[in-house]
């Protein structure tokens, strides 16, 4: 009788042990299952941000808004005192298309203190961001030029100066220099505007004598050639980039 009761104990033992197994082995399938759904889910968001992230922006373009076609506040010509017997560097923020590039100069305040005096207070004071380079040649002389927020080569910072400073006796301005630029023929009508050249040009230095160089370009050349490159607007060889400049900002050192 003992033995009966023992062997019944042991079944409803071993049925007790297999029932904990079953709830065991269906809390671990509901548990896997819940892990799954939790883990879809995160996927699921993450790339519903990532599709609405790619449809709000405005893709490679969103890096290069175009230039603010305006006039900005007028300036004091300042000192040549700002800038003589000192080396500035200048870094340009430019885009153009789906590229963007920092264009460094380096400024030479001790060849041309007057032009790097303007420059820089122009530069520290924001005239320059968003503007754009307006105008590119492509033929005898190889310039881009830049700095007139009005992109007509009319604009000024309010004050027009010279004389000009630094110009090659040579008449030759090689790759990589950065000039001033003036109206006509007039060697005191320098403004805000400035050449940057892309290939070595020879410039006659008529009866201005010349223009004025206030620095070189020690990073970015590529950049500038690269939009040299895509030519001038309607295929000329002197008028609009093909491909927009703008200059988002500017920073001095």
């Amino acid at each position: 009788m003992a033995s009966t009761r023992q062997r019944q104990r042991a079944q409803q033992v071993k049925q007790a042990q297999k029932q904990a197994q079953r709830q065991a082995a269906r809390r671990a399938r509901k548990q896997r299952v819940w892990t799954l759904v939790a883990l879809f889910t995160v996927l699921a968001l993450v790339g519903a941000f990532a599709v609405a992230a790619l449809v709000n922006s405005d893709g490679p373009d969103a890096a290069c808004p175009a230039g603010v076609e305006a006039a900005r506040d007028t300036y004091e010509l300042a000192e040549p005192s700002v800038a003589e017997d000192r080396t500035w560097t200048v870094t340009l923020q430019a885009c153009s298309g789906d590229t963007t590039a920092d264009i460094v100069l380096e400024l030479d305040g001790a060849a041309a203190p007057q032009a790097v005096a303007s420059f820089v207070t122009l530069a520290q004071g924001g005239y320059f961001d968003g503007t754009g380079c307006h105008r590119l040649t492509t033929q005898g002389i190889f310039v881009l030029q830049c700095g007139d927020p009005t992109f007509t080569g009319s604009g000024s910072p309010g004050y027009y100066f010279g004389p000009v400073e630094n110009a090659p006796e040579d008449d030759v301005y090689p790759a990589g220099t950065v000039a001033m630029a003036r109206r006509g023929d007039d060697p005191e009508s320098m403004g805000s505007q400035f050449f940057l050249v892309y290939e070595e040009s020879t410039i006659p230095s008529d009866s201005a004598g010349g223009y004025t160089v206030f620095g070189t370009i020690t990073s970015g050349l590529d950049f500038v050639q690269a939009v040299a490159d895509a030519g001038v607007e309607g295929g000329a060889s002197d008028g609009a980039p093909a491909t927009p400049v703008t200059i988002e900002g500017v920073e001095t050192q």
